[in-house]
């Protein structure tokens, strides 16, 4: 197999890996139904929902711990194929065992907790690939849109295929995620090749943690991740508030999604060329900038049309800040330790999305905030990011794609 004809099997499997952990995620294929019940059939409140959204995700807060495993210690002489079939194969039964599950607040949390934790093993594995196909073709920027650009199109999918199966059973939607999972059982088999790697000693793993820790280039792209999406969210709220006070149907939900995904597919093919082209520096620089002014637009979310036109603004916004930000994050994690690395990145952006979800639901049902000074407060914080970009070392963000 030439070099080429590797690195588009590497790049295939990426797709179907990134496709298949993205749709299948309880968080978005199943996110609309899921929200629906919880408020529609058990009568959670704003804050409640975004509980347990929090803690339904409590695996992927983690990731880094399932890095630092699959970086460290091979599975059958395998530090990537073994531990992808095993992540999708479990997620593929937990889907199985959500059609059957009891709808109370609790079996649902605890079997969407196992669904997470199969597909946090899966998602890792799949971003440690990409890092390393990455480094090895200096093309960080172009996998990175790669990245971005299917994660859009499983938006685009996702958006009206969610909201129809929001009006219908959640064993449908059950069935569905565990079928795109299941794709990456045979897509792996056929086409990730790996050399073997012996086992290892205990020792592996605390070698890989000294390694993050000294690591100076990754805590400081880290650091700058955390305060942008460190912002008080307002997820929970907007769904909220779309079918609250916009009168939304879960189908129009769904195609306000559907908005947003197209102008993050056209976002992913524009980062393609331009990082070919600027400095990482720049890109960062006019990304969060970017983000910053449209997230401001959503204190004129008060209409249906509005709502249609905001989120696709956003969708270009925050997925430009999304592109230049995982790029950072492929630039940043070191050699050898591409699962624990890029996964720690990742579990930044993670907890903070989905804990200050919690902490914008609780200031508008406890604290008496309106929907309005949470944009303000949201937008504020992420421009505090700015400055930070001037500060990172120029081995990461000096140079452009090769």
């Amino acid at each position: 197999m030439t070099a080429r004809q590797s690195y588009r099997s590497a790049a295939f499997v990426v797709v179907i890996g990134i496709m298949a952990t993205t749709l299948a995620q309880p968080g978005v294929l199943a996110a609309l139904p899921i929200r629906n019940l919880l408020k529609n059939a058990l009568g959670l409140d704003r804050t409640a929902s975004a509980a347990f959204l929090f803690w339904t995700g409590l695996a992927w807060y983690l990731k880094p711990i399932v890095g630092i495993i699959t970086d460290s210690f091979p599975l059958f002489g395998s530090r990537r194929r073994s531990y992808l079939l095993l992540g999708a194969g479990l997620a593929t039964l937990g889907w199985l065992a959500l059609t059957v599950t009891p709808h109370t607040v609790n079996a649902l949390l605890a079997v969407i907790v196992c669904i997470n934790t199969a597909m946090v093993l899966a998602s890792t594995v799949t971003g440690g690939f990409l890092v390393e196909t990455a480094q090895n073709e200096g093309a960080s920027g172009r996998l990175t849109a790669l990245r971005q650009f299917v994660q859009q199109v499983c938006g685009l999918i996702n958006a009206p295929i969610s909201g129809f199966l929001a009006s219908v059973a959640l064993m449908w939607a059950a069935l569905a995620s565990g079928m795109i999972v299941f794709l990456l059982v045979p897509v792996t088999i056929w086409f990730l090749k790996e050399d073997y790697h012996p086992p290892r000693p205990l020792s592996a793993a605390g070698a890989q943690f000294r390694t993050i820790i000294r690591a100076r280039s990754l805590w400081a792209a880290a650091g700058l991740m955390l305060l942008f999406y460190i912002a008080p969210g307002f997820g929970t709220a907007i769904f909220y508030r779309q079918q609250n006070d916009l009168h939304m149907t879960p189908q129009l939900q769904g195609w306000i999604g559907f908005a947003a995904a197209i102008a993050g597919i056209l976002t992913a093919m524009l980062y393609g060329w331009l990082c070919e082209r600027l400095r990482l520096r720049t890109l960062l620089a006019v990304a969060i900038a970017v983000s910053t002014v449209t997230n401001l637009l959503y204190v004129f979310y008060a209409s249906v049309p509005l709502a249609f036109t905001i989120d696709t603004i956003n969708g270009f916004g925050f997925s430009l800040a999304e592109l230049a930000l995982m790029d950072l994050a492929v630039r940043a994690t070191p050699v050898g330790s591409e699962g624990l690395g890029y996964s720690l990145m990742l579990s930044v952006r993670n907890l903070a999305i989905f804990g200050t979800d919690v902490l914008g639901s609780k200031l508008l049902d406890s604290y008496g905030w309106s929907f309005d000074w949470l944009v303000y407060a949201n937008s504020a914080t992420t421009a505090l990011a700015l400055p930070l970009v001037f500060l990172l070392p120029a081995v990461l963000v000096g140079r452009h794609d090769a």
